[in-house]
């Protein structure tokens, strides 16, 4: 087994809280060199992602009510930047997660970061269709900068609910919202086309978040493994 990245979010948005934050990247990163020593092929992926807020939570899917001004996004690019400098000082390359509830999450506001950053994205096809966003067609437009991939199937009816809602990610796990592959709203072989035709070769991580419920079989996650390793062999033989 390798490691393919790790999670590191940070208050980009706000400069005293990202300082503040700032050195627990290289704590992460001293786990990522023990992690990595002797390994062959791909190095994993430092994985950065904004912290979010209070009002982000309070607002899943986003909308210009809760999004970042002008001023916002210079604040953004500039402590992305440092991040990225810190990560590839130590010989990773840094990918970028949009993620619910944070002020990177909608199509539009994960355009806006590719245009104001060289961090390549991480496109995580769940989140994304929280986020209002369609994965087939992000694939056409962001293709040249997505370095890593979180592939998920969704039922798209649960996340808007959640959005209607104003609930939050316990509610998306709880509600069985990710479901193994071919079983939600993604079109998983039009994405999986797509994906190869960019040339892309990096890490592609399978994830179906959820929390068992009481009466759950047991052994539903070993299935849902096996179907997601199945529909997946026409591509990873």
């Amino acid at each position: 087994m390798s490691l393919a990245g790790g999670w590191i979010d940070l208050p980009f948005t706000d400069d005293d809280a990202f300082t503040a934050a700032l050195p627990s990247l290289s704590v992460v990163l001293d786990v990522f060199d023990e992690a990595s020593a002797g390994l062959r092929g791909h190095l994993p992926l430092p994985t950065l992602a904004d912290s979010g807020s209070d009002r982000r939570r309070a607002n899943p899917g986003g909308g210009a009510h809760v999004a970042l001004d002008a001023e916002g996004w210079t604040t953004v690019a500039r402590n992305v930047a440092t991040a990225a400098r810190l990560v590839r000082d130590r010989g990773y390359e840094p990918t970028f997660h949009h993620h619910a509830c944070t002020y990177v999450e909608t199509p539009e506001e994960i355009e806006e970061f590719l245009d104001c950053t060289d961090v390549g994205l991480t496109l995580d096809t769940g989140h994304l269709i929280l986020g209002g966003g369609d994965p087939v067609e992000s694939l056409g437009l962001w293709g040249k900068r997505i370095n890593h991939v979180h592939i998920k199937d969704a039922r798209a009816d649960v996340l808007s609910a959640v959005v209607r809602d104003k609930g939050d990610m316990r509610d998306v796990w709880a509600g069985k919202a990710f479901v193994p592959l071919g079983d939600g709203d993604l079109d998983v072989e039009t994405f999986m086309d797509g994906l190869a035709r960019t040339g892309y070769d990096g890490w592609l991580v399978v994830e179906q978040d959820t929390i068992p419920q009481p009466g759950d079989d047991p052994d539903l996650a070993d299935k849902h493994h096996a179907i997601n390793r199945n529909v997946l062999r026409k591509w990873i033989p």
